[in-house]
């Protein structure tokens, strides 16, 4: 006799995935949950399989991977091509973007520890305000984003 997996409200699946509610509803409106089914209530109802697609969704947004990227991988998991290395290249891409991020980020630190350094503790009052106002005069105003595929 087959054994029915158990199906779970939302709140339920937020509690054993570690995703919240919220999250779950979007990931279902961004298909990367299937549309649940519905009990009498109207309430949705999830099953074991998909609150480990909900830990796998959010093992990967942990990783800081894109909704796309995080798509692509629950494709491939269903189409079995783990074979043909298909993974392998959008971690690869991902970690191209993890370090150009790491880039950014040191060149923030710099920026920050350059700013931090503005207020030496000496005389009456802080200058990182004031550097600040000194910066968003001295700096070119940046073009703006052509619209397209953010990372996050």
């Amino acid at each position: 006799m087959l054994r029915k997996s158990p199906r779970h409200r939302i709140g339920d699946a937020a509690r054993l995935s570690g995703v919240p509610p919220a999250n779950i509803r979007y990931y279902e409106k961004e298909g990367l949950l299937p549309a649940q089914a519905r009990a009498d209530n109207r309430y949705r109802l999830y099953s074991d399989e998909e609150v480990h697609r909900l830990r796998f969704v959010r093992l990967c947004r942990a990783m800081d991977m894109s909704l796309d990227e995080v798509r692509t991988l629950l494709a491939l998991d269903v189409e079995a091509a783990a074979t043909d290395h298909a993974a392998c290249a959008t971690l690869d891409e991902h970690l191209e973007h993890v370090r150009t991020r790491l880039g950014e980020l040191a060149t923030l630190e710099q920026q920050l520890l350059a700013l931090r350094a503005r207020c030496d503790g000496t005389g009456g009052q802080c200058h990182v305000i004031e550097a600040l106002h000194e910066r968003a005069d001295a700096d070119p105003v940046p073009a703006l984003a052509p619209p397209g595929r953010r990372h996050v």
